[in-house]
This record gives C-alpha cells, sequence and structure tokens, in this order.
C-alpha cells in the first residue's frame, strides 16, 4: 500500500467535503472554495470526519494515483482552512517590486519594467524587498511565485535576482586578477 494514500485526511471543523459522482470533489471552507475532478479509478469515502482514499488493484498506474489523490484532496483541504503563502525576495541594486491594483510592477535592470497581473484567487503584496503571494490553492500559488521567479533568477556570482525566501543559492568565486 502506498504510505501516503493510505493515510486518512482529518477534516477540520468549518470545513464541509462533498464527493459527487465521477469523483468530483467540492470542498469549502472559511477561506474559500475549490472544486476538483480526480481519477474515477480510485474510491474516495468519508467515513466521520475522515476522508479515506483506496484503489481497487496493484497495478503501477492506481500505485502512482493513489498517493496523488489523497494529496490533492489534502492540499484542497489545508487551503480552504489555513490557504498558501510563498514568499519571495528581490535583491540587486535597483531591483525593485511595486504593487497598484491588481498588477505587480518588477524593475529588474532591463530596459523596461516587468507588468504582471495576480491571477484569479491569488493576492500579492509588496513589502520593501519582499513579495508574498497568498491563495487558497495551491497550485496556482507555486506557478504564479515560480512564473515570478523566472522573470530574473538568481545569479551565482553575487545572488542578484528573485529568489524563494527559504531558497540557498550556492555562490560561485568570481575569476581572480591574477594568472
Amino acid at each position: 500500500m502506498s504510505r501516503i494514500g493510505r493515510m486518512p485526511i482529518a477534516v477540520p471543523a468549518g470545513v464541509t467535503v462533498v464527493i459527487a459522482e465521477n469523483n468530483n470533489v467540492t470542498v469549502k471552507g472559511p477561506m474559500g472554495e475549490l472544486n476538483r475532478t480526480l481519477v474515477p479509478e480510485m474510491a474516495i469515502k468519508m467515513e466521520g470526519e475522515e476522508i479515506i482514499v483506496t484503489r481497487p488493484n496493484d497495478l503501477k498506474r492506481n500505485k502512482a494515483l493513489h498517493g496523488l489523490t489523497r494529496t490533492l484532496i489534502n492540499n484542497m483541504v489545508v487551503g480552504v482552512n489555513t490557504g498558501y503563502i510563498k514568499k519571495l525576495e528581490v535583491n540587486g541594486v535597483g531591483y525593485k517590486a511595486a504593487k497598484s491594483g491588481k498588477v505587480l510592477t518588477l524593475n529588474l535592470g532591463y530596459s523596461h519594467p516587468i507588468e504582471m497581473n495576480d491571477p484569479d484567487g491569488i493576492e500579492s503584496i509588496v513589502e520593501g524587498n519582499v513579495i508574498t503571494i497568498k491563495g487558497i490553492d495551491k497550485e496556482k500559488v507555486g506557478q504564479y511565485a515560480a512564473e515570478i521567479r523566472d522573470k530574473r533568477r538568481p545569479e551565482p556570482y553575487k545572488g542578484k535576482g528573485i529568489k524563494y525566501s527559504d531558497e540557498v543559492i550556492r555562490r560561485k568565486v568570481g575569476k581572480s586578477g591574477k594568472k
């Protein structure tokens, strides 16, 4: 059995889970509502205050989907209950981020500023050189953070660029002046 897939998902108070036909799962909580259609092979059942995912057989595809299905449902439950946060740091002389309405403006040493619109359900907050991305969908939060980081990845010599706050940049030694 899959170690992750076997674990039950605890549903906290204030969160309701509705499992419809074709494994259409809807999760409502204090922060919002998420809806996702999962693979029909997996059996998803509510037992009291827990959700249990079981697989029909031990085919390789079903083994792989077992843990994935459980994790996707768990991410939905956590998202509507507490939400997800990613923090990015802007490092470099003259590099800065600004927010006006739903538009994030990045000045990253290019000849023009980069403007990005916040996707639906995602909120970005700029405080100094830190960009905080908040939302209830883990996939969307991570994707938007990755897109922002991709505009200017951190370089290994001075560490200039946009990096995750918990990311460690492996530094390289620059060239020496003597032969």
